[in-house]
């Protein structure tokens, strides 16, 4: 699930669930929307991430490029390590800026995302 909230300059995604394969038909409709809004900042909330693969970064990989091409930043926030290694893995970790500060609330039980050996 991605859900889209707006500010005056910020536009934040919160995502939850995994970002993999069989997510892949809601990401053009979702990046349309989020490169529509022209947006200085993109913050991509991924504190309930279950699991992503090469084609979910391959998503945010093309929202942080948008983003850069208009003069914009993309920040990650609450993304767990595995997470980050995925966009390493693709080149790709200097198009975010990391949020290393932000503590997510745990849900009900489920274990917090492993953040504290996050690049900065």
């Amino acid at each position: 699930m991605i859900e889209i909230s707006t500010s005056s300059t910020t536009t934040t995604l919160v995502i939850a669930g995994d970002l993999d394969l069989a997510e892949r038909d809601q990401f053009p409709e979702v990046t349309a929307r989020v490169v529509g809004l022209r947006r200085q900042l993109l913050v991509i909330d991924m504190c309930r991430v279950t699991f992503m693969d090469s084609t979910g970064a391959a998503f945010l990989i093309s929202l942080a490029d948008a983003g850069r091409r208009r003069g914009g930043a993309t920040v990650l926030r609450g993304a767990a390590e595995r997470d980050l290694f995925v966009l390493e893995i693709c080149g790709a970790l200097d198009l975010f800026r990391i949020d290393t500060v932000h503590g997510c609330e745990p849900v009900d039980g489920a274990p917090e995302p492993d953040t504290a050996d996050a690049p900065a």
